[in-house]
């Protein structure tokens, strides 16, 4: 059992490898098992074919950093601090491939109705997330305005997805400031929870 978990690791490493190098398009099931040191068979024989291996890669690095940020967002930060950190761990995603194997697999979603359910499924396990922390918000600032929780989950979440896109097409700081404006609503948030508090007259 223990053999088998390894193959499939190292396959798994290899794949999301070569996705970062390649991109979906272009990856082979014959180079994934050359770099993970396996026969090709073996790539059959766990995962049955290349769309289920680069799903399986997927959902190894997404469940990995959704429970990361579900621990952060359970943590008695200000919900100011949890937004900065959110842009931390979002550096540290584009910056590990994460972000790049959620892109890819995403675009070809659009065309694989399969893989659009199954990427589908990743995606909507953030922002059902999200949804908690507005409900958690709401029970400690009261009123949220007009926004339902999954509303709010929305607002929170597509911007990121957003950058995501942009940075990956090449579209630096310098073309638009997806980085700098999503730290800003983290200035926007401590405004909320921390104001300034009001001079005293003399």
């Amino acid at each position: 059992m223990a053999v088998e978990q390894d193959t499939r690791s190292r396959i798994v490493a290899a794949a999301k490898g070569a996705l970062l190098e390649a991109g979906y398009a272009n990856l082979s099931t014959r180079g994934i098992a050359e770099a993970a040191g396996v026969p090709l068979s073996q790539i059959h024989y766990h995962f049955g074919s290349k769309q289920n291996l680069m799903l399986a890669v997927l959902d190894t690095e997404n469940q990995r950093r959704l429970a990361r940020q579900a621990a952060m967002y359970e943590s008695n930060l200000p919900l100011w601090k949890q937004w900065q950190q959110a842009c931390d761990f979002f550096d540290e995603d584009l910056e590990s491939g994460y972000v790049r194997v959620l892109m890819e697999m995403t675009a070809a979603g659009w065309s694989n109705p399969e893989i659009a359910e199954a990427v589908s499924a990743q995606i909507q396990g953030w922002f059902d997330l999200l949804v908690d922390v507005a409900r958690r918000a709401a029970e400690r600032f009261g009123s949220l305005g007009p926004f339902t929780w999954e509303e709010l989950a929305a607002l929170a979440g597509l911007p990121f997805l957003g950058a995501e896109a942009v940075i990956l097409l090449g579209l630096d700081e310098s073309k638009i400031a997806s980085r700098q404006a999503l730290r800003k609503i983290g200035e926007l948030l401590r405004m909320l929870e921390e104001p300034p508090r009001p001079r005293r007259r003399r």
